[in-house]
């Protein structure tokens, strides 16, 4: 085509993707064209006869490539909404879907609520106090006055710790006073961090120690706390479940959350290609039953929770009364099963 209009370009691609066997070509067109040109959705239709630069052309070129091939939107635009934020995604790392975001809501609804001073805090604000609380000990070092040892921003504190103690939770630094019951939280399996950045980001005074197996994951999980201003309230540990939490922490976790790998072996022959081809098997494939990871940390999560505490996971629908089983086993009560957005049973919730 000599010059690509919006509207060519829109038609072309769905048409293209129809052939490539999308299930929905004019969904992913639209995406893929938004994306390219810096449009939404509305303001695609009220441009239809705008141009696109060579720059733009050559962008919806790729991205266009790539989706025939099956990669999910989600890798190509690399991020995707979820709740209240944005998390960055990659290959390598599960994408975050909407049927985790009634995990995160689970929750919410089990920890108790902020006090009411606490309802006007947002990480925005918190994310400027920390950046003035810097300046200001930068100009008192170049000024060659003093920083007392509580001042320092430097630490031989473990990333655990940053999390759970130090100076994490002060005025000082997040915005928020010492008399605020702190909350800790573990995300075991944690991917994106989708779900420790969305627990901090709606509940002030939450706090987590969020650990992955995948150095991929890990990294990953880090860019998206930091980006969110959370970094100081989201820790991330690499290690298997939690492994890596320190001893000290067993009996003080509020909640222990999971969408762990949990899809059974023999229905991972039958997903869809482009999440088979695409997504990390590791973070999929959850063993003959889709328990495999389950059992030991439901195990973990009995030791690491106080009294009352709540364990609450993802699951597989058709192995959610095993599941139940097993938390029970584990010394959990008050087991439920809630269903998700499309009416199936996907996440476990128990009380210690």
């Amino acid at each position: 085509m000599s010059e690509w209009t919006v509207k060519s370009a829109l038609d072309w691609t769905t048409e293209y993707l129809e052939g490539k066997g999308d299930e929905n070509p004019l969904l992913s067109s639209q995406w893929l064209l938004g994306e390219a040109t810096g449009l939404s959705r509305v303001q695609l239709y009220m441009n239809y006869d705008r141009p696109l630069s060579e720059d733009e052309r050559g962008v919806l070129r790729d991205y266009v490539r790539r989706r025939g091939s099956g990669e999910p939107l989600q890798y190509i635009t690399g991020e995707v909404a979820f709740r209240h934020i944005t998390v960055k995604v990659r290959p390598g790392v599960l994408i975050p879907r909407p049927e985790t975001e009634v995990l995160v809501s689970e929750v919410l609804a089990a920890l108790p609520a902020p006090c009411p001073r606490d309802v006007a805090w947002n990480p925005e604000a918190a994310e400027q106090e920390r950046e003035a609380v810097a300046a200001v000990k930068k100009a008192l070092v170049e000024a060659g006055e003093s920083v007392s040892p509580s001042e320092n921003t430097e630490s031989n504190e473990t990333e655990e710790d940053v999390a759970v103690g130090g100076d994490f939770g002060r005025s000082s630094s997040a915005g928020m006073d010492e008399t605020r019951k702190s909350l800790l939280v573990a995300d075991l399996c944690t991917g994106s961090g989708c779900i420790a950045c969305s627990l901090a980001y709606e509940h002030p005074n939450v706090r987590v120690i969020a650990t992955d197996i995948a150095s991929e994951a890990v990294a990953l999980a880090k860019e998206n706390a930091e980006a969110l201003g959370l970094a100081d309230r989201v820790a991330v540990l690499q290690c298997s479940l939690g492994s890596g939490i320190g001893e000290k922490r067993m009996g003080t976790f509020d909640a222990v959350v999971s969408n762990p790998p949990y899809v059974p072996t023999a229905v991972m022959a039958v997903i869809p290609r482009e999440v088979a081809d695409f997504e990390p098997t590791l973070a999929l494939d959850g063993g003959a039953d889709g328990l495999d990871l389950f059992r030991p940390l439901a195990a973990w999560a009995a030791r690491a929770l106080k009294p009352g505490g709540v364990l609450a996971c993802e699951l597989h629908e058709g192995h959610m009364d095993a599941a139940r089983a097993v938390a029970e086993a584990a010394g959990f009560s008050d087991c439920r099963i809630v269903d998700d957005l499309a009416g199936r049973p996907r996440v476990l919730v128990a009380r210690r």
